[in-house]
């Protein structure tokens, strides 16, 4: 069994116990991270079979969680746990929040079923208040998760692991908790910087009487209740300055601290009339790696909130300005990290759609583009599950769409599960104009995009000149085994090398020969595949378990200060 540091570490009765929503911040709060009851129940009698303690939230498939077995197709998983409010946490309101829930929930508190959700990788809340009890009270999470069968959104996920597809989880997966709220609150804001106008925009459900106060650092630089607020000469976020303003929101009792960053990305042309990304009104290269958030203890969760910021500040301080959120949602305090530590963020929708074809394996390769609404050549042809796929991309947006790091939304990667990606591109800009969209990573592309998106492994990388800027959103994916750090014994990866000189030697050669020369043609931005391996996969800059950085640090620092404009 491969475990992390902080997965050797680990509290079970008090995981994970950061406040988990550093973007709307309220005094009140409760974990219920820890040990749970949990049953393997049979769907047909719905008679219990295996019972275990469970450490919320980490799938009972995952090591951490203390269980190690999988969810059968033809089970439920039933979740219970007593918990009793402390004295004076209900101020009016008890609200119950789930991180994300692998596939569908159905929630029941003292008896009585409350909620239920659909969708494994968004958050949700609702309120309890009515159904809580003086003293002891008992919560009940029933879940059912069939992976691929039903053309859910699944992820990376597959029942029969291996190569670029990784091992099933399901269940509670993210953080749940209780906060407290006045009878009247904020439910929400939107938060929309304006650089141009050096302005910011708030937006708030539940009540439009907020004050807002705004800090540069410890002084107050706005103490106002209208909702669009100027900020002459404002201090603007980028990598290499990534500054926050803190806000604080009053509304009656209520109270919510939050934080924004004024920063600007768009598409533009440069001095030489070459399509680039910008940032900030300046052309500006986004250099990044590919991450897909996954730890070989927890899986999709993360050991601690420190493995996801070690993750994010060792990127960092690779030189990287810029990571690809790969078929993810992460929770919050990833993102909260990326803000304060200036990274970028591309932000991928995560996939669903039946068995792929070769709409995936071949046809791409041999230069075949496929009309993405002809549902059955992508294998999506399940019309509950599309509709889901617009709740889910809608619960995406508005989860994230305060982190100042995210630049950009990619609703489809590779054609996996793809279906209709002009009007997702239109339904993402509908929603959030201030962004940039990928409409199909990789290949696929109906024309309605606002970027060149190329995947490349294995033929010759040339750029080629459109009237958009021109990305390698994958590419190299060059491997190396270290022993004593990796999943099984199995080696996924585009090139493979003897040891990590070798890996090093090669990932210099492929940026002095390959990349670097070509950003003055019209190369906007790269995504190196990948932050770390992920079991079969050993292309990572770091193995697995985080312990080693398999490329010399100081040669990637080096190339790093030559891949920009």
């Amino acid at each position: 069994m491969l475990l992390t540091k902080w997965g050797k570490e680990l509290d079970k009765s008090n995981p994970l116990p950061e406040y988990p929503r550093p973007q709307f911040v309220r005094d009140s709060y409760m974990s219920l991270n820890g040990v749970w009851q949990l049953n393997f129940c049979k769907k047909e009698s719905g008679v219990s079979g295996d019972a275990y303690d469970i450490a919320v939230p980490f799938s009972p498939e995952c090591p951490l969680s203390g269980v190690g077995r999988g969810l059968e197709k033809d089970e439920y998983l039933l979740y219970k746990r007593r918990f009793t409010l402390p004295d004076g946490f209900n101020k009016g309101r008890t609200i119950i929040h789930f991180g994300a829930v692998d596939q569908s929930a159905r929630i029941m508190l003292n008896g009585c079923e409350v909620f239920s959700h659909e969708g494994g990788y968004t958050p949700f809340e609702f309120e309890i208040t009515e159904f809580l009890t003086d003293g002891e009270n008992e919560i009940c999470v029933r879940c059912e998760d069939v992976c691929e069968d039903n053309e859910y959104s699944r992820g990376k996920q597959r029942t029969k692991r291996g190569g670029i597809w990784y091992s099933p989880q399901s269940g509670i997966w993210q953080s749940v908790w209780l906060e407290s709220v006045p009878e009247k609150y904020i439910k929400s804001v939107r938060i929309t910087p304006d650089f141009d106008k050096e302005q910011v925009r708030f937006d708030f459900d539940g009540t439009d009487d907020v004050n807002i106060r705004i800090y540069d650092c410890e002084e107050l630089i706005a103490d106002t209740n209208e909702h669009t607020i100027k900020i002459p000469d404002f201090k603007p976020w980028s990598p290499e300055s990534p500054f926050l303003y803190d806000v604080v929101f009053t509304s009656g009792k209520d109270r919510v601290k939050s934080y924004f960053g004024m920063r600007k990305f768009s598409t533009g042309t440069d001095e030489n009339g070459v399509p680039r990304l910008f940032l900030n009104n300046k052309p500006y290269f986004h250099n990044g790696l590919l991450d897909q958030g996954y730890y070989p203890d927890g899986y999709l969760t993360p050991p601690s909130n420190a493995a996801m910021e070690y993750d994010v500040k060792t990127v960092k301080e690779l030189g990287f300005n810029m990571l690809r959120k790969h078929i993810k949602i992460e929770p919050l305090l990833w993102y909260h990290y990326c803000d304060k530590y200036g990274i970028i963020v591309w932000q991928d929708m995560v996939n669903g759609g039946g068995n792929y074809g070769l709409e995936v394996s071949v046809l791409p390769f041999i230069g075949i583009k496929i009309d993405d609404t002809k549902h059955e050549k992508f294998h999506r042809t399940n019309k509950a599950a599309m509709e889901l796929y617009y709740k889910e991309l809608d619960e995406m947006l508005g989860t994230l769409y305060n982190c100042p790091c995210i630049a950009m939304w990619v609703p489809f990667n590779e054609g996996w599960g793809q279906f209709d990606s002009a009007k997702a591109y239109e339904h993402i800009k509908a929603y959030d104009g201030t962004r940039t969209v990928d409409s199909a990573s990789g290949w696929h592309d109906m024309g309605v995009t606002d970027v060149i998106s190329k995947h490349i492994y294995f033929t010759p990388i040339r750029v080629k000149q459109s009237d958009k800027p021109y990305l390698l959103t994958e590419f190299g994916g060059l491997s190396t085994r270290v022993s004593g750090h990796t999943f099984n014994d199995k080696m996924f990866g585009y090139k493979l090398y003897k040891n990590c000189d070798k890996l090093t030697k090669a990932y210099k050669k492929l940026f002095d020969k390959v990349i670097i020369p070509q950003i003055a043609d019209g190369l906007s931005a790269t995504v190196y595949t990948q932050v770390t391996d992920v079991e079969d996969e050993l292309n990572g800059l770091m193995t697995y378990d985080r312990e080693v950085i398999k490329v010399n640090a100081e040669t990637v620092k080096e190339i790093n200060e030559r891949v920009k404009l």
